[in-house]
């Protein structure tokens, strides 16, 4: 099939009954439920966006193996013309969104496709394993199936191992082997969108000490596989509110969820890595799962930055504060921030490498610093919108009060801006920034910056010690190999 539509997105999710609990309930039809339906509505959207001729050759290519068009991001990259193809696909699909959906298809696209494309690592374990991934992909690829994942376990007691906590099911682990697969039990988090997706894959972050065996596992199911609960958090928005009032979290917010896998059995074909602490702790650093998704996420989240800071600026403007220094100064350093994370992406591409295995990646290294600088970079921009829009993003009208015959002329005389902007268009504007720096889906959009990798104070240390590790200090040891000494004090 390759590239599907947007339409063949939504049969799909009309088809599939998975376990879906929001709210205390049973969700009966994902689509019927408002909640979920208009951000169903924008992944349909990219979905079309790959049959645009405006953006069908960035958005796919032709498949040397089945002569189809498929998604750029299943694209394994060999070269720096690969790289940037994939790069402007994923701006193109991020622009769509604002970078506010950090789950669209290509994201996990990017990881399968390194996890196939580095599938000798597998095969150094296990002949099964790699043949596995490179099928699954292959499935991934040709039907152009959107996949969420789970990789962090529950917060639970998190002073101890999975194979320590209270319930040894607690995190998902195996239960046991059988003819036609293994039978998964416990608890996954993040997955972002789960209710809108096709198929679920699970893997795990390195950190498996031994005793973990049963759960150092990696393996893909649908998601609607019999004993699958998706647990929804609670919602930001009800599906209701409109797009003027909410412009943001009415259209582009994704549900994350906690997955309960109760007894699921996993056929041998969808498993990719199983009872090996090894393998698993080595499956981010020898396969290239950390920077090929880095590169994507890196692009998203230039985006979402590069949007938050125009919209910052679009505040200032429309109420005339930029005309002052400390806000200029402000703006500036916002503006700043996205010209150093849009050239560290120049520079990451630039400086790629290829593999022994001929895979070409990005320079991992500044990969690490964009997601080292981005939870402190967002937060910082939601920090000056909110200074610069102060008691104005606590004052504005509804669109019922807009439609009001009676209230619309005391709105439109205390309501505008600065010179140019009336009232309509400031709320336009303060709305839009309200959705990003004061709603509950900004500040998931926020959390999600701040923790999108894990503990941001953990990655820095874990990148310093590396960095420590892989680097020597050349100037600094150049200066004290000179061979000046310290002079002895005269005495008389």
């Amino acid at each position: 099939m390759g590239i599907r539509t947007g339409a063949q997105y939504i049969e799909a999710l009309k088809s599939r009954k998975p376990e879906v609990w929001l709210n205390g309930k049973i969700v009966e039809n994902i689509l019927d439920e408002p909640y979920f339906k208009q951000p169903a509505l924008e992944i349909a959207k990219l979905y079309d966006m790959q049959h645009d001729p405006a953006y069908q050759e960035d958005l796919s290519v032709l498949c040397e193996e089945t002569g189809e068009r498929i998604a750029t991001s299943f694209l394994m990259p060999r070269n720096y013309k690969d790289i940037m193809k994939r790069s402007k696909a994923f701006e193109i699909v991020a622009r769509q969104t604002f970078g506010l959906m950090g789950r669209t298809p290509d994201f996990l696209n990017t990881v399968v496709t390194s996890l196939a494309q580095n599938s000798w690592f597998l095969r150094k374990y296990n002949e099964d394993w790699a043949t596995n991934i490179e099928n699954y992909y292959k499935h991934l690829r040709d039907n152009d199936i959107f996949l969420t994942h789970a990789i962090v376990n529950p917060q639970n007691d998190r002073s101890k191992n999975s194979h320590e906590q209270a319930d040894q099911f607690t995190h998902l682990g195996v239960v046991e082997e059988r003819a036609e697969g293994i039978i998964v039990r416990g608890a996954k988090m993040l997955a972002t969108l789960a209710a809108l997706t096709d198929e679920v894959i699970i893997y795990s972050f390195p950190g498996f000490a031994p005793g973990d065996e049963r759960y150092a596992l990696a393996f893909a199911v649908p998601v609607d596989v019999k004993g699958l609960k998706i647990i929804c958090r609670e919602p930001v928005q009800d599906g209701t509110r409109s797009t003027f009032d909410h412009p943001l979290a009415s259209r582009y917010e994704e549900m994350d969820a906690l997955l309960v896998f109760e007894d699921v059995l996993v056929p041998w074909d969808k498993v990719f890595l199983y009872n090996n602490v090894e393998a698993a702790n080595l499956l981010y650093p020898m396969t290239g799962i950390a920077e090929q998704p880095a590169h994507q996420s890196g692009v998203r989240g230039y985006i979402k930055l590069k949007f938050a800071v125009e919209v910052a600026c679009k505040v200032a403007d429309s109420i005339g504060a930029d005309q002052y220094l400390h806000v200029q100064r402000d703006l500036g350093e916002l503006i700043q921030n996205t010209e150093v994370i849009r050239s560290l992406l120049r520079t990451a591409e630039h400086e790629y490498t290829i593999t022994e295995h001929g895979e070409a990646r990005l320079n991992p290294v500044v990969l690490e610093t964009i997601r080292g600088m981005m939870p402190d970079m967002y937060p910082r921009t939601i920090e000056v919108m909110q200074a610069i829009g102060a008691g104005g993003l606590l004052m504005m009208p509804t669109e019922a009060d807009f439609l009001s015959e009676e209230l619309r002329p005391t709105i439109d005389r205390h309501y505008g801006g600065r010179a140019g902007i009336d009232a309509e268009a400031r709320m336009k504007i303060f709305k839009l920034a309200w959705d990003l720096c004061g709603e509950a889906f900004g500040m998931r959009a926020l959390q999600y910056e701040r923790y999108y990798t894990g503990d941001p104070v953990r990655k820095r240390a874990i990148f310093y010690n590396k960095y420590k590790k892989d680097h020597s200090p050349d100037l600094a040891n150049a200066i004290l190999s000179k061979e000046d000494t310290v002079k002895q004090p005269q005495t008389n």
